[in-house]
């Protein structure tokens, strides 16, 4: 019957820069393993494990699927300072000593490594492990997660180009034609960082007999690979919304502001895992589905330092007046406050709104209070 040995007292993994928040390619990853025993123990190695591995893990339909790629694999054996061996190169640990295993490695050089994810079916972690062994046999185990953070400037030529687009969308009631919908939208650029502000140049129109609402969001989607299948769900991260358009009207944004938050960069490089971004501008319909319009986003972590350059610039402004995909915006859009209550209501019907977007309220027409000014007065003339 073999003898129980006591857990140790303390056995931890700690970082030589506790406050750093993220590592990348080539940073090196330095640090200590500390132990304190609870009673005399021999311990035949104490070993490092560097591991960094991205895991997708879901069920489509009735298949399982699973798949994993590895970034880091790194292994060593730590030795103390200044402690003698056994013959057999074991060491004895004492009670009441505390005992510090160095160690200190480089990660894979930049491009070689995924930024740190954790998502619904699948994560890219770091991190560091250490065993204890005693005859060969794990004594105790302990691990630390750290962060990897790729970078990506945005302040390339391509991500500091203008992103346009426009959709129209013809809307039927019964399948008799009800008029069309149509957005035509335009952001600065396509690279953005956390706590930037996108500026939203847009232009609605709606022809169609319902009353419609202008909105957009910034979208993350997730993209997960696995088994040859694929499974992806869409997040909305943020969002903001214009005011109704009701029929046979238009809205015009102008550098309408939508704050991109707090989130994980674009994941690039990976075969299993996909995240990227997008601004989904959009109009709600009642009764029909929603007119999408989505222009890419790549989230960086080199935020836009002023310096682009003056001939993409210029360049981005010559195309602006060429492409038929750009917006040609007023320069003063009109108001609510100019038309006529009678233009707004012109018929004893009033479609009622319903939003259907979760973090919205619905929005109700309602007639009673407003009235029809009384017809003027006739005389006869002979």
């Amino acid at each position: 019957m073999g003898v129980l040995t006591k857990k140790p007292k303390t056995f931890e993994v700690l970082f030589s820069d506790p406050n750093k928040s993220a590592y990348s390619g080539g940073d090196k990853v330095a640090g200590t393993v500390i132990l304190e025993v609870a009673e005399v123990v021999n311990i035949s190695a104490v070993k490092l494990f560097g591991v960094g591995c991205a895991k997708v893990d879901y069920n489509k339909g009735k298949m399982h699927c699973r798949d994993e790629i590895e970034y880091l694999k790194y292994e060593v054996v730590l030795h103390l300072d200044h402690q003698p061996t056994d013959a057999d190169g074991s060491i004895t640990l004492r009670p009441g000593n505390r005992y510090e295993f160095m160690f200190g490695f480089e990660l894979p050089q930049a491009g070689c490594l995924v930024s740190s994810y954790v998502g619904k079916f699948g994560s890219v972690q770091y991190y560091v492990k250490a065993i204890a062994e005693k005859a060969s046999h794990p004594y105790a185990e302990c691990k630390r997660y750290f962060e990897v953070e790729e970078p990506i400037d945005i302040n390339t030529q391509e991500l500091m180009a203008p992103v346009t687009g426009t959709k129209q969308k013809k809307v039927t009631c019964m399948f008799i034609p009800d008029g069309s919908v149509s957005v035509a939208a335009r952001i600065g650029r396509k690279g953005y960082c956390e706590g930037e502000d996108i500026c939203i140049d847009a232009q609605f129109e709606n022809s169609c007999s319902r009353i419609v609402i202008p909105k957009a969001a910034i979208i993350a989607k997730h993209i997960y690979r696995a088994n040859g299948r694929i499974k992806q769900f869409h997040e909305k991260l943020t969002s903001v919304r214009g005011d109704h358009i009701i029929s046979g009207m238009c809205d015009v944004w102008q550098g309408r502001v939508l704050r991109v938050p707090k989130l994980k960069p674009t994941i690039l490089g990976c075969d299993i895992i996909h995240v990227d971004y997008c601004l989904r501008i959009y109009m709600h319909i009642p009764g029909s589905e929603k007119l999408i319009l989505d222009l890419p986003l790549l989230i960086g972590t080199i935020p836009y330092n002023g310096m682009s350059s003056r001939t993409s610039s210029m360049s981005s402004q010559d195309g602006s007046g060429t492409s038929s995909t750009c917006v040609s915006l007023p320069s003063s859009p009109p108001s609510y406050s100019e038309i006529s209550r009678d233009d707004r209501m012109n018929s004893s019907f009033t479609p009622l709104l319903e939003d259907y977007d979760e973090d919205d309220s619905p929005i109700f027409m309602r007639i009673s209070e407003y009235r029809l000014p009384p017809p003027p007065a006739y005389t006869e003339q002979n």
